[in-house]
């Protein structure tokens, strides 16, 4: 009985889009990406989008089968400056759904490699630029610019970028992306590409799956072996042997007001402030799981942490609480 009524509690704190199925919901634990929007933070999981509102804690789940989400699995989520959330889904069975999707928060807009541009419908990463375009990271297909009526595909065979798989892309002040691919990190300034790798430059391994640019123009960029800072000229490598970073798989980085770096990694949270390493695991804080896949930091310096298997966590540097 005790069970069942913790269980019931779990449950009605979730708001659901329409009808709920709930075998969706123990993969809304396993998170992907994490974005503020105003009062909003929205999720990207194994289970689909989840909205939740800061003040009052009520989280809307959609999917599938009550929205017009194309597939569960959400990579990646950008919001541009209408308040439109573009979200990267995983392909379905056989290709048949998945792709880039826009939610102006009424009415979804589905676009895959049958109705678009879009060279694949696995859809991995995505940043917006200064004038609106859309940079989308796909899982085969290369990088795709869409300017909202055009679009434009970079790839091996046409461009200088060095793999197809592009895991994570971001947008400098010069409105340079650096691109994270499975054969290394690419900077395209809209005419020019620069590659570098583990054999040409400091990076430690050729995998980028994180990237993150300080106030400073310093690069830091996580792979499977560590961290490496690029300011430019010079190369730094953080890793489990040589500093306290507790895991070398990287999974995310972001940068507070502070300037500190909060490190996810597989085998728990890190706070590296330039000098001090602070190490957040399942046996000194509330974190429900080590697998740290995102994290955000909001104007009040709140960390909103996703965890993949344990749920979402805030921490406001004093308390840690347990949202789902």
């Amino acid at each position: 009985m005790k069970i069942f009524l913790m269980l019931l509690f779990a449950l009605s704190s979730i708001t659901i889009a329409q009808n709920p199925k709930w075998i969706n919901y123990p993969n809304t634990k396993k998170i992907m990406t994490v974005k503020e929007e105003g009062n909003n933070i929205w999720i990207g999981t194994k289970g689909g989008l989840l909205n939740l509102n800061k003040t009052t804690g009520n989280i809307t789940l959609y999917n599938r089968s009550n929205s017009g989400l194309p597939y569960n699995w959400v990579n990646s989520i950008a919001i541009d400056g209408s308040g439109n959330k573009w979200m990267g889904s995983y392909e379905g069975v056989h290709g048949t759904y998945g792709g880039l999707t826009k939610f102006d928060g009424t009415k979804w807009t589905v676009y895959n490699t049958s109705n678009s541009g879009l060279p694949d419908s696995v859809v991995l990463s995505i940043a917006i630029d200064s004038k609106g375009n859309k940079w989308i990271g796909t899982g085969q297909g290369g990088l795709t610019k869409f300017d909202g009526t055009k679009w434009t595909v970079y790839n091996t065979s046409n461009s200088g970028l060095p793999n197809n798989y592009v895991y994570s892309i971001v947008i400098d002040g010069s409105g340079s992306k650096w691109i994270g691919t499975y054969a290394g990190l690419a900077k395209f300034d809209g005419s020019s590409w620069t590659v570098y790798n583990a054999l040409n430059s400091g990076l430690p391994y050729n995998y980028i799956q994180a990237i993150a640019i300080d106030s400073s123009g310093n690069k830091w960029i996580g792979t499977y072996k560590g961290i490496a800072k690029f300011d430019g000229t010079k190369w730094t490598l953080y890793n489990a042997s040589n500093s306290g970073l507790p895991n070398n798989d990287v999974w995310s980085i972001t940068i507070d007001g502070s300037g500190d770096k909060w490190i996810g990694t597989e085998n728990g949270l890190a706070k590296f402030d330039g000098t001090k390493w602070t190490i957040y695991n399942t046996l000194n804080s509330a974190l429900p799981n080590n697998d740290i896949q995102a994290i955000i930091i909001d104007g009040n310096g709140n960390k909103w942490i996703g965890t993949f298997g344990g749920g979402f966590v805030k921490y406001d540097g004093k308390t840690w609480t347990v949202l789902y």
